[in-house]
């Protein structure tokens, strides 16, 4: 348990911020009670669940994953290199933010390419995410076909490109904690039956125009939304706690199961729970509306 609370150190599609009192309020009696000592999350995102969790609960394993590469690289450097990370990311900022509008908008544009075009877990890509993310439209993670990162220059005045205080929180937790690359399968040698999983993969989306769901070249389609449930359905099978984040089809179609009959089990309850959300993608659709909130306790 971590008495300073980190944030999360990215911004983050779907994040989980807004949830984190009723993802409490339906934590597991066993953490509460000391019960479970492993924390797993598969699909790790920005780490508005995880950090909040480390600060209230003990655990002596901490296992993260996404198939995000490049946001593991920065995990792991945030990890093991923040006293490199962090000087290199000052000059970034530094650089930036002395700039006027235009010259801002090249300085971008010039970081983006120069990002798509380093392949390998450096620092130097590492510093680039966090600057593009803090400066890019919304601060959404999007990438093309080819894997490319591609989302438009933001114009904020003044945006937090370099929060120093809460990196170095970030990797205080971090360096006890399991970080992997990889399919969301990956965790399963981790799991037992003193474990709490919480899954946040990207949300099945509720309509055409509000599809998002690529954090990576791959998209996460309904055959995989399938997947998952088959292996939330294994390892209930071996005792472990679990959680389960989702949209919910029936704001937009209310005789849509898609989720109630994949995740028709008489063990799992599904909770629909309220949360401020786009529904579109103009923004207009923005309001109140339901996601799912799926365990098997």
């Amino acid at each position: 348990m971590y008495t300073q609370v980190a944030k999360p150190f990215v911004k983050w599609a779907g994040g989980k911020r807004q949830l984190l009192p009723i993802i409490n309020e339906n934590l597991p009696e066993e953490i509460k009670n000391n019960k479970i000592n492993k924390y797993i999350e598969p699909f790790v995102g920005g780490g508005a669940v995880l950090f909040d969790i480390v600060s209230k609960y003990n655990f002596d394993q901490i296992i993260i994953n996404d198939y995000n590469q490049d946001l593991m690289h920065l995990y792991s450097h945030i990890k093991n290199d923040i006293d490199r990370l962090i000087p290199e990311l000052k000059k970034i900022s530094d650089s930036y933010l002395v700039l006027g509008e235009e010259e801002r908008s090249e300085f971008f544009y010039n970081a983006r390419e120069q990002f798509n075009m380093i392949n390998s877990n450096t620092i130097e890509k590492s510093v680039l995410f966090i600057f593009l993310n803090r400066t890019c439209f919304n601060g959404l993670y999007r990438v093309n076909s080819k894997g490319k990162f591609n989302v438009p220059y933001g114009r904020y005045k003044s945006p937090m490109i370099l929060d120093e205080d809460n990196l170095y929180r970030v990797s205080d937790i971090l360096s006890k904690v399991i970080i992997l690359s990889g399919d969301f399968s990956r965790v399963e040698e981790y799991a037992d039956d003193k474990t709490f999983v919480y899954f946040d993969p990207p949300y099945r989306p509720l309509s055409v125009t509000s599809s998002f769901t690529s954090y990576s070249k791959n998209d996460f389609n309904d055959d995989e939304q399938k997947r998952l449930a088959e292996f939330f359905i294994k390892l209930h099978n071996k005792g472990v706690r679990l959680m389960l984040s989702n949209s919910d089809p029936k704001n937009i179609d209310i005789d849509n199961n898609f989720f109630d009959d994949l995740y028709n089990h008489p063990n799992f309850n599904i909770r629909r729970v309220e949360a401020k959300r786009n529904i579109n993608s103009n923004g207009n659709g923005r309001g109140k509306i339901t996601e799912l909130l799926i365990t098997n306790y």
